[in-house]
């Protein structure tokens, strides 16, 4: 594909932390065009602080919509301010019919992503997937960044996240934290209770690392609170951070630990993008669609004639792809 002068492009990012810090991959891609390029974003709040940590991003715009709803007039309105940007191409990375609609209200000249939802039309250079051929969430999201009929070549690049430095000070001082050597925990994940580690195992990591001179941090938001506070209750001096930070912050605390011991979540995928010794444990889900992308990264998982089921609840009801996960083969991972 070639420009003869800078371009203008617009990613319209995924609702999940976790897949926008894989659609870093594909800004990435674009970035690395041989041609001047302005790269903004357009996401929800949920995942909008992730852009300001990838070096590419110019500028982010939100759409306040709430998930699930189509909020027409608020999409209209969006794309009367995105249209005086005159963008010359759009990403549309979520494959809903309604995530295409503000690019095309705005009169993209070119309007690029998987058919999805029935997106013939409202997408312009719409791109039937082969699943197969790209097993990978962040392969899928990479490709987009080709011509049409250009071959993918693996590897995708893998998402890097950018840190701050007076934040991570004033976050140190502000939680009395230690500055090196911590132990971060994230027992939460959105997605479900059959991605979640029993919380129990999780105090009992939290107790190895507190015996063994570590700081423990818990990590999370508001609605991983009541798990975080079990694990504080059986930890006497784990840190307990949830709810008390917002998503730019967490970024800036997991820079800081040493490990983080989480589930497949958004926060997995921070991690491993800057670059953290990183213990992720898979229960429903698989990491042959979503692994935290950086080699230093662990996965933990048991091969089950039930797993992977994808579920949100487990459908057996006894969670033994995560039960059978004993505390101490992640604590063996450490090297405390």
């Amino acid at each position: 594909m070639a420009y003869s002068s800078e371009v203008k492009l617009l990613i319209v990012a995924p609702a999940w932390v976790g897949d926008m810090v894989m659609a870093h991959s594909l800004i990435q891609s674009l970035s690395s065009r041989p041609v001047a390029k302005i790269i903004d974003v357009l996401a929800p709040p949920s995942t909008l602080p992730i852009a300001s940590r990838m070096n590419e991003v110019r500028k982010s715009h939100v759409l306040d919509v709430g998930h699930g709803r189509i909020g027409l007039s608020t999409r209209i309105k969006a794309a009367a301010l995105i249209r005086e940007e005159n963008y010359d191409e759009v990403y549309v990375l979520p494959n809903s019919w309604k995530s295409a609609l503000v690019p095309f209200l705005a009169r993209i000249k070119k309007r690029i992503g998987w058919l999805g939802e029935m997106r013939f039309g409202i997408l312009n250079d719409a791109r039937s997937l082969d699943k197969s051929a790209l097993p990978l969430m962040v392969e899928r999201y990479s490709a987009l960044s080709l011509d049409k009929h250009e071959q993918f070549i693996r590897p995708a690049l893998d998402p890097v996240l950018q840190f701050d430095v007076e934040n991570q000070s004033r976050l140190v001082s502000r939680f009395n934290l230690s500055a090196t050597g911590a132990i971060a925990l994230a027992p939460g994940a959105e997605f479900g209770p059959a991605k979640k580690w029993p919380v129990s195992y999780f105090a009992d990591v939290a107790n190895y690392c507190l015996d063994n001179g570590r700081q423990v941090w818990l990590l999370g938001s508001e609605k991983d609170g009541s798990d975080c506070e079990l694990i504080e209750n059986k930890a006497n001096g784990a840190i307990n951070l949830a709810g008390k930070t917002s998503l730019e912050d967490v970024v800036d605390l997991i820079s800081l630990a040493d490990t983080l011991v989480c589930n497949d979540s958004g926060l997995m995928h921070i991690s491993a993008a800057l670059n953290i010794k990183t213990v992720a444990l898979f229960g429903s889900t698989s990491s042959e669609y979503t692994p935290p992308l950086s080699k230093n990264s662990w996965v933990v998982s048991r091969e089950l004639d039930c797993r992977p089921c994808f579920q949100r609840v487990c459908p057996l009801g006894h969670m033994d792809c995560l039960r059978k996960i004993e505390a101490t083969e992640v604590i063996s991972i450490l090297d405390i």
